[in-house]
């Protein structure tokens, strides 16, 4: 232990705080081993409920102990919030008030191993304010795309008009791709309909604090969003964007069995896969907290069931916090395909067998699928998803619609799906989104190939992170 506290000591050591969702933590970790990679040490800090301890276990963790990655190091720091769900507002309060104290007495722990940044997610943004108190830089990783960046900080700023009570389906008109957003496609949270008003005002904290930072990192690549970028930067010069993703792709390339997704397999999805022929399956998978009617899930399964494709489906426990109720799928579709409660995306989605990805549209699926070449079945539900599920159509050209989201309020048929389904899969349209896929994936392996866009940035990012001068003053914080 003290041998590894001393290797440690004479590294450069960043701090990563994640809020805790699979969706967050996924992209965080891997930003953290890229860093450490580099030969840094990387604490990685969130909570012990919901996810923390089945982290501790899948990944053998024990307190203090450093991990090797590349020419660095990567440990683990769990802390109790005293994570009892009592709704949203709630939750969130409770993460902050435990969450700040919790980092500040993590850094003065590691007081001879100084923190010389902090980097979070955007749905911890009061990281920023302890990082500004302990005179510590800091950075943030966004984990949606540019453009919902940019519009939030367009909502922030009333640059333009959004949707209001008073005119709720009113035209968004923003200057870059793709001009316009309809009420049902800006990121739900900012809507006056919205459910979940807690969750935008949480990321426009964030956007709020979007000048304390010196650096935005962003999951998308330069090549797939740069109008949208350039724009952002001129709009706002005083932030740094940088675009390094897809992290997925380049997280590959750093040899390390540590994960964020807990969940095991318990099939073989890909020797599953294996046995069919090339293009002939579905792959469906509506993330860890999009949730589905039974009504709903019995109509997508019969369009399946219809189209003739087989189908590898992901269906999630139902979450207890919730009270949800299981999924249950028709027995015609278990004798088909294969139904699992996890299975490894990246690899399904860029297995041969896979002819198109039915999706929630989530950023993170969102890029695993455009970046393997998998054209999209568009099946947003709320927040980022709806947007996401524009450009996929719209501007990116590799996705086919099936849902507008929750705000169509209503039940997609399986004729629907069917059809969508054939349409991704068979004629000219099919060859279309494929090709697009086949381009942006090129184009995505090219960033973060060395010397291409995504390298080069995370590497200025990293030369910045070791000639950090700031030291933290941890000595006149209240605790």
């Amino acid at each position: 232990m003290e041998m590894e506290m001393e290797m440690g000591s004479s590294l450069t050591h960043v701090m990563l705080v994640s809020f805790p969702g699979q969706g967050h933590i996924n992209p965080l970790l891997r930003l953290g081993k890229l860093i450490a990679s580099k030969g840094l040490l990387v604490t990685f800090v969130t909570t012990e409920e919901p996810l923390g301890k089945k982290m501790r276990e899948a990944n053998k963790i024990q307190d203090g102990v450093l991990k090797p990655v590349g020419l660095g190091f990567l440990r683990f720091a769990f802390f109790d919030d005293g994570f009892v769900y009592q709704g949203i507002d709630l939750s969130l309060k409770s993460l902050e008030v435990a969450g700040k104290r919790e980092i500040k007495n993590l850094i003065k722990k590691y007081e001879k191993q100084p923190v010389k940044c902090l980097i979070n997610n955007a749905f911890v943004p009061w990281v920023c304010d302890v990082a500004e108190e302990l005179q510590i830089p800091s950075a943030i990783l966004w984990v949606q795309s540019c453009a919902c960046l940019t519009t939030y900080y367009y909502y922030h700023h009333q640059l333009v008009k959004f949707p209001t009570e008073t005119e709720p389906e009113i035209i968004t008109e923003i200057p870059f791709k793709p001009l316009v957003l309809k009420h049902d496609e800006i990121p739900t949270f900012l809507h006056p309909s919205s459910p979940f008003p807690s969750l935008g005002g949480i990321i426009l904290e964030q956007i709020k604090r979007l000048q304390k930072p010196f650096s935005v990192l962003i999951d998308t690549f330069e090549e797939l969003e740069r109008d949208t970028i350039d724009h952002m930067s001129q709009i706002c010069p005083q932030v740094s964007i940088n675009p390094i993703g897809p992290l997925f792709t380049v997280a590959k390339t750093i040899n390390s069995d540590i994960k964020g997704d807990i969940s095991e397999p318990v099939s073989d999805c890909i020797g599953w896969l294996d046995s069919k022929e090339p293009s002939s399956v579905v792959y469906v998978s509506f993330g860890t907290l999009a949730y589905l009617t039974q009504e709903q899930i019995e109509e997508i399964a019969h369009g399946i069931l219809h189209s003739g494709l087989s189908c590898l489906w992901v269906v999630r426990p139902p979450l207890e916090a919730l009270s949800q109720e299981p999924q249950v799928l028709p027995r015609e579709l278990e004798e088909k395909g294969k139904i699992v409660e996890w299975c490894p995306q990246e690899k399904v989605l860029a297995h041969p067998a896979v002819a198109c990805f039915l999706s929630h549209c989530g950023w993170n699926s969102t890029m695993e699928a455009l970046t393997s070449g998998a054209p999209l079945i568009c099946f947003p539900q709320w927040g980022d998803q709806v947007t996401n599920a524009v450009y996929m159509i719209d501007v990116f050209k590799t996705g086919v619609r099936l849902s507008r989201g929750e705000a169509e309020n209503r039940i997609v048929l399986r004729e629907e799906v069917t059809e969508r389904l054939l349409e991704a899969t068979v004629g000219e349209k099919a060859v279309e989104l494929r090709e697009n896929a086949r381009r942006w994936k090129e184009a995505a392996e090219s960033a973060v190939a060395y010397g291409g866009s995504s390298e080069r940035n995370f590497q200025e990012f990293v030369d910045k992170l070791v000639n950090v001068k700031i030291m933290p003053n941890i000595n006149n914080v209240s605790f």
